[in-house]
């Protein structure tokens, strides 16, 4: 399932945008009844409007408030922010001409926002109170004494007021939709990646349910050929050969490696679990495992700083361990001659770069690193380590990122949340 926190932090960007639309109606109502009472010497219920955009502070204060203190706003909550700006305007326009005042269609504006931000139950029920409102006002309000009113054309009060309706009306919805569908863009990119990454994560579990079977159907065959071995060796006529004698030795070895890899396909897909959890540190562990792989690789020029200090206790993880291991063999694989590994910690972060001196990663994969089978080495299959890599250290929490270095090459930075490492939440 994909999650849903990135359409909450949509309604939390759209409320915070309710927020400061409402702080502009309250500054435009002020300077609006400034202007008619001062100027054009209109007679007004002061105390009874500026009442109004007092409600107008405190309903604005009390939604920062809550804007701050959670996380999820849902939709009955959007709804209710835009029922209470509908009722400020509608006692306004009461105590200032009702349907006759011009600024009677800012009634259409908290329509518009609602019909970008709610659902569509909210939206029709919005319109069914603002019309009963429009309808209300007709006869229920309090008559102004508009002055000039014989006046035509564009020096009629009237008109002047509805055309600064209009322009106000125009400005705001061109502001704030613009703001609340870049919103929604965003969420909608977000939910896209979060699909994207189900989509992977369920590619690496039946990945992973191969790799388990295949791990099962080789253990029977492994054991055969260990037994077989055993007995070889014992056959006088196969010792007295060194030569033969050294070839199955190396056989056993070979066999015993096999078996390994084997049981640690079955650790990490969790089938063998029951032998306790390996607490280690991180000096420990990154050690152990960078000699492993240059005991097994012998690369021919390896440079390895372990500098993360202080140490900490974390769990020993086998698919970090692979993870680690695939991108030594992928740097060692692009260079030959030459792989560095510097490891440090900063804060509650361990950060590893592997950096080499081979061609570097090409501009599409270093963009977009952890695709499956993308891949410049040409060959069934390819393109896998990377994308395994960047899937195990999502789940730690961690990130993978590519760089080009000065002198050429590349270098791969991982970098680990310690609280991951350690069993807790990233």
């Amino acid at each position: 399932m994909v999650s849903d926190t990135s359409g909450d932090a949509s309604d939390r960007k759209n409320l915070l945008l309710l927020i400061q639309l409402r702080w502009i109606a309250a500054i435009g109502q002020l300077a609006t009844i400034w202007f008619v009472h001062a100027v054009l010497a209109i007679a007004l219920p002061l105390a009874e409007m500026l009442a109004v955009v007092a409600f107008l502070v405190g309903l604005n204060l009390v939604s920062l408030l809550r804007y701050r203190h959670r996380d999820r706003v849902t939709n009955t909550e959007l709804f209710l922010e835009l029922l209470l700006d509908v009722g400020a305007l509608t006692v306004q326009l009461s105590l200032s001409g009702g349907a006759l005042n011009p600024f009677i269609s800012l009634f259409l504006l908290q329509v518009i926002l609602g019909a970008i931000l709610l659902e569509a139950w909210s939206v029709w029920t919005l319109v069914a109170i603002t019309s009963t409102c429009f309808v209300g006002l007709t006869a229920f309000h309090r008559d102004i004494n508009m002055p000039h009113s014989h006046v035509g054309g564009f020096w009629n009060l009237h008109i002047q007021g509805m055309f600064i309706c209009f322009l106000l009306s125009a400005c705001l919805l061109v502001a704030f939709i613009t703001r609340i569908t870049a919103n929604l863009r965003r969420r909608d990119a977000r939910l896209a990646e979060l699909r994207q990454q189900s989509a992977e994560e369920e590619h690496v579990v039946r990945m992973g349910l191969l790799a388990s079977g295949a791990a099962h159907e080789l253990g029977t065959p492994l054991s055969t050929l260990s037994v077989i071995l055993n007995d070889w060796e014992k056959m006088p006529a196969l010792t007295r050969d060194g030569e033969l004698a050294q070839d199955l030795a190396d056989m056993q070895a070979q066999l015993a490696r096999c078996k390994a890899i084997v049981t640690g396909i079955l650790l990490s897909s969790g089938e063998a679990r029951g032998e306790g959890t390996i607490r280690t540190g991180v000096r420990a562990f990154l050690d152990e495992t960078v000699a492993d792989w240059q005991a097994l690789r012998a690369p021919a020029a390896f440079a390895y700083d372990n500098g993360f200090a202080p140490d900490e206790p974390v769990i020993s993880d086998l698919a970090l361990k692979q993870v680690i291991v695939n991108v030594l063999d992928n740097a060692l694989e692009a260079s030959p001659d030459w792989v560095g590994v510097v490891a440090r910690r900063q804060g509650a972060t361990l950060c590893l770069e592997v950096t080499d001196r081979g061609p570097g990663f090409p501009a599409d994969i270093a963009a977009a690193p952890g695709k499956p089978y993308r891949s410049t080495k040409g060959r069934a299959g390819a393109g896998l380590g990377l994308f395994l890599v960047v899937n195990v250290l999502r789940r730690l929490g961690g990130a993978l990122d590519i760089a080009a270095p000065a002198g050429g090459g590349a270098q791969v930075r991982l970098t680990l949340p310690l609280a991951g490492l350690s069993g807790g939440r990233p």
